[in-house]
């Protein structure tokens, strides 16, 4: 399954919420205002790297690119463009949308 958070993790707790449910075979990705999850420095940070020990972390890269943080993405976080995110949806079936 692929989870998708589109909240900043400042606005909603649905980053947290979805990190408690979420499988090891199942994916992440942070678009939108979500994206700001991906970056170094913030309070989920160790959250984030301890869950991609067994998950995939994705996020959507024109979104990061339109914020201008792009070059504070974590290392554990794989960016992704459009075509990205369709092949995500393609390879892990109907996404969960966590609001």
């Amino acid at each position: 399954m692929l989870h998708i958070v589109n909240k900043s993790p400042t606005q909603t707790r649905s980053l947290e919420s979805c990190l408690r449910m979420i499988l090891p075979q199942h994916a992440l990705l942070l678009i939108e205002d979500g994206v700001y999850a991906a970056l170094s420095g913030t309070p989920l940070e160790n959250k984030l790297r301890a869950a991609s020990i067994n998950m995939k972390i994705f996020a959507l890269k024109p979104d990061l690119d339109a914020r201008g943080v792009t070059n504070r993405t974590l290392d554990c976080v794989t960016l992704v463009d459009y075509g990205g995110f369709v092949d995500l949806v393609a390879e892990h079936g109907t996404p969960n949308s966590w609001l």
